[in-house]
């Protein structure tokens, strides 16, 4: 029997950790949205009741200097343009990796999200360049445009299950368009007069680095470092605000899935680590185990904490402070900063990404369309209306006095409304019927399939109704005692859903279970005689008992023609069918058991009942409006 461990919740030493970056980026997301609220917060209770102290911490000056260089900056800029290069280092990482491994591998699909992003700024500008016409703080526009990516995100996982997983990737895509061009916009319209040598300076070390990634690759993380902070030292001196380089860094930075080869390697390395425990074969281990790891998910890992639960929040604790009082607010409220930024969130970001999506759509004649339903469209455009970190960071550049606490004010109310608005529209949408609220959530357009080989009636090992709008395809090794607490999710699931089918395939881990290849040989030979699932089912209740003797023991007490069954195993005859699931759980950049696909989509999570069902459930929402669809 399989040891007694923790509930299968996805991370298994048998296999990868089945939670996907994107996923554990938005639930670290989920947490520090409440601490960048409680840091916008205290800025406001600290302003009020001790402004005096408050202006005197931020305002201090910090020099760092380097022999006949240095750098001096009070804390409020350290902080703006220090330490949040790094938030947009980590929202560039996670931009790359939705490039190279999730929904924007399939380059089309980035175009409606780019364009989305687009008018999302366009029309905001535009809505603050109306109110402000004619007066002097027209200069500020760009204060009004850009989605806070932290705030945004973490605002949506409030919303739960009201929303689709889906529309995650989609406001990410269009939260980091907002980015790079809101940070371009601070390097050329809020920046101070350009010293063209330190400007020139650092786009030579920028070259230097696109050089080094294609010659050097990412093997030496500290020398990208080094030429990160030297590309930040040049852009401040150049009179160009630095963020841009965390963004810049973020976006060179490759990611790709662990390798199965690469993780065999550091088994075979650890093993020679276990039996001589030196020094150098220490570091050999840490080495190799790393180098499993793209560059991208080890920096996210590092230092996306930080700047989820410290760096963001004490931005806001640096800049949300603004003294309020009854007069200040009426008088804010009719100022045109006030009023330009608010409506320039609150109405002209929902409207600029839901009609720029709905206009690629109609151009497209639906080649382009969201990957979501118009309801969903319609609260992430309402969310995208949530500007904070860089709205802030702009409205400290282009204003000061009393024009820079109305822009404060501004700021703020537009988290507020678009909340609420966001909370309304996801209502409404809850009380529409079943279906209606399946299209508006979930839309009718194809979804991504992750899964390069498709379920083959004829060869893979079934278990269901053959006709059923939901397949669950499980990547399993006999011997992973994680498979084997899987299995009863799986049977419990079949039990519960009428119309799934269950597939299995072998992708047994030689390198740490011996006997996982002979079981799945053993599986195939069982199969041989038609009885592949009383086979597997024998084995997954016996996982330690495995060995040739016992397999032999299995097959008797399932009734097998003991001898058939002993020369198909001992000439090999199911290996040929196992190579075959291995080779396709390669193509689909499997190297961990047990991994689960849902109608051709990876499933990124826990495999307990729960999480399954609720995949299970949304397949089939999809399906259902796919099938309706293709009828009509």
């Amino acid at each position: 029997m399989p040891p007694e461990t923790s509930p299968p919740s996805g991370q298994t030493p048998c296999g990868e950790d089945a939670r996907s970056p994107l996923r554990v980026f938005l639930q670290t997301e989920t947490g520090s949205a409440a601490v960048l609220l409680v840091g916008a917060l205290a800025a406001l209770v600290w302003a009020n009741v001790a402004a005096g102290s408050y202006e005197t911490l931020w305002g201090t000056e910090l020099s760092v200097r380097i022999g006949s260089g240095s750098v001096s900056l009070d804390l409020r800029e350290w902080l703006n343009s220090g330490l949040m290069t790094l938030f947009f280092l980590v929202v560039g990482l996670e931009a790359r990796r939705e490039f190279d491994m999730g929904e924007l591998r399939e380059r089309r699909r980035i175009t409606l999200p780019l364009l989305a992003g687009l008018s999302g700024m366009l029309v905001p500008v535009a809505i603050y360049l109306a109110v402000n016409a004619g007066e002097d703080s027209v200069h500020g526009w760009g204060a009004a445009m850009s989605t806070d990516t932290a705030f945004a995100l973490g605002m949506l996982a409030v919303f739960g299950t009201r929303l689709p997983n889906s529309l995650r990737v989609f406001i990410l895509t269009v939260a980091v368009v907002d980015d790079f061009l809101a940070l371009a916009v601070i390097a050329f319209a809020y920046s101070g007069a350009v010293a063209l040598p330190a400007l020139l300076t650092a786009l030579c070390l920028f070259g230097l680095v696109l050089l080094l990634r294609r010659t050097v690759g990412m093997r030496v993380p500290s020398l990208y470092g080094v030429l990160g902070a030297a590309i930040w030292v040049a852009l401040l001196k150049s009179g160009v605000d630095p963020v841009v380089t965390g963004l810049a860094m973020g976006l060179l930075t490759y990611a790709r899935p662990a390798e199965r080869q690469d993780l065999e390697q550091a088994s075979r390395v650890f093993r020679r680590f276990r039996e001589q425990p030196t020094p150098e074969l220490e570091r050999t281990v840490r080495r190799q185990i790393a180098s499993t790891l793209s560059p991208n998910d080890r920096l996210q890992r590092m230092l996306h904490p930080w700047t989820s639960y410290v760096i963001v929040p004490l931005f806001a604790l640096a800049n949300a402070g603004i003294t309020l009082s009854a007069s200040q607010l009426s008088h804010a409220f009719t100022s045109p900063v006030t009023l330009g930024i608010l409506f320039g969130y609150v109405l002209g970001k929902p409207l600029g990404i839901i009609g720029a999506t709905w206009l690629t759509t109609r151009i497209s004649a639906g080649r382009l369309h969201p990957p979501v339903g118009w309801g969903a469209i319609t609260a992430g455009g309402t969310l995208a209306g949530v500007g904070f970190t860089v709205s802030l960071l702009i409205a400290t550049l282009a204003f000061d006095g009393d024009r820079l606490e109305q822009a404060k004010i501004g700021v703020l109310a537009a988290v507020l409304c678009s909340f609420l608005l966001t909370w309304l529209i996801t209502g409404l949408i809850s009380a529409l019927s079943g279906t209606s609220r399946a299209r508006a959530l979930l839309g009718t357009g194809q979804s991504i399939v992750d899964l390069s080989d498709p379920v083959d009636m004829d060869r893979d090992h079934v278990r269901g109704p053959l006709d059923a709008p939901v397949t669950l395809l499980e990547y399993g090794d006999f011997e992973c005692p994680y498979c084997g607490l899987a299995e009863p999710v799986v049977r419990e699931l079949l039990a519960d859903f009428g119309d799934v089918r269950y597939v299995w395939r072998h992708l047994p881990l030689t390198d740490v279970h011996p006997g996982a290849q002979l079981a799945a040989e053993a599986a195939e030979a069982a199969a041989h005689q038609d009885r592949y699932w009383e086979m597997h089912e024998q084995m997954m209740s016996h996982q330690g008992d495995l060995r040739p003797k016992d397999l032999l023991r299995h097959a008797e007490e399932i009734g097998l023609d003991i001898d058939r069954f002993r020369a198909d195993l001992r000439a090999g005859a199911g290996a040929a069918r196992v190579a075959a699931d291995v080779e396709s759980a390669d193509l689909s950049g499997v190297s961990g058991t047990p991994t689960f696909f849902v109608n051709g989509r990876r499933h990124h999570g826990a495999y307990d009942i729960a999480t399954l069902s609720a995949a299970v459930r949304a397949a089939r929402a999809r399906a259902a409006l796919t099938g309706t669809a293709q009828q009509t």
